[in-house]
Parts: C-alpha cells; structure tokens; sequence
C-alpha cells in the first residue's frame, strides 16, 4: 500500500474591511488572493497537486481553493464539508477519512487555530504556527492510520517564501 499524503492549507488573508454580514461571507483581500494563487503554483510545480480537495464552507476558504486550483491547474475535485469550520483536529480527521476513498493526496483547506492543532496533534505534539495561506504536508500509512500521533511532517511552506519574485506569474 502506498503511503498517503494529507495537505492542510490555511485560508488565505482575508478582508477584514470588506463588507459581509457574517464571518462565513468574510471574502480575502489583494494579498490573500495573491498568496492562494502562489501557494496553487507551488504545489503544482513541485509536484504536490491534490487528487482531492476538502474546504470549509466559510467564502475565504472557498475562495483560496478556486484561486489556487485555477493558479495550479488542478484537476481534482473539491468537496465542501461543513465540519471544516471552525474545524478542530477530530473534524479534520473525520472528514478525511470519510471522504478520501483511494485519493493519494488529500488537500484540506480551513481556518485557524485548527490548522495548527490538527498538524500538531497528527505529528504527535509540539507547538506549531500556521500562517495565512501556509501548507503543511503530512505522511500516513494509509488513511485508516490517520491518528493523533501518527502523521510524519514532511514540510511545511508559507508564502513569502515565493513572493519575492521566486514564483513568475502563470
């Protein structure tokens, strides 16, 4: 059985200043949709574009997986589970191993302070801090082993890295 990799990437910045009548319909701001898009060609170009996307229901989740799907070109499908929002570690596990089926790479795009409780706990403890629109990419055996504890970090990238002229436009 080949190992599986979980891809957990954080909203990118939203626009606080933007007009929305509640926090689900909060839209990301020029910087945010800038950074989903980088974080899309990233993925792609290295190699690590998913086979299956799952994101929370909230629009900036939403819209960081329209914008980095379409920056990467991916194919895979996206799945909208409403248990990404708030999001917590158990939610996160359920969701993928309720949905993931055979996919080898599974793209899962929420919200803080999940992100980092989820890698942490899947890595067995620690402190960790995602950023907005940071990816970090876990290694299970199988999506059956997908337990606190379990998951081997394998890395971990936010934006600025990629920002500085590093990543041509598309």
């Amino acid at each position: 059985m080949a190992v599986k990799e979980l891809v957990l990437l954080r909203h990118a910045k939203s626009d606080w200043a933007a007009a929305f009548t509640d926090d689900a319909d909060r839209p990301l701001n020029a910087r945010g949709r800038e950074a989903a898009g980088v974080m899309g060609r990233v993925l792609s170009r290295a190699g690590k574009a998913p086979d299956l996307v799952l994101t929370s229901p909230a629009r900036r989740s939403r819209e960081t997986v329209e914008l980095a799907g379409a920056a990467g070109a991916w194919a895979a499908p996206v799945v909208v589970d409403s248990r990404l929002s708030p999001g917590s570690p158990g939610a996160v596990i359920a969701a993928v191993r309720d949905r993931a089926g055979d996919a080898g790479r599974v793209l899962v795009v929420g919200h803080e302070p999940a992100w980092s409780q989820t890698v942490a706990a899947l890595t067995g403890g620690g402190r960790v801090k995602m950023a907005t629109a940071a990816a970090a990419c876990l290694e299970v055996a199988s999506w059956a082993d997908l337990e606190p504890g379990r998951a081997v970090l394998l890395w971990m990238l936010v934006p600025r890295l990629f920002t500085d002229g590093a990543v041509p436009p598309a």
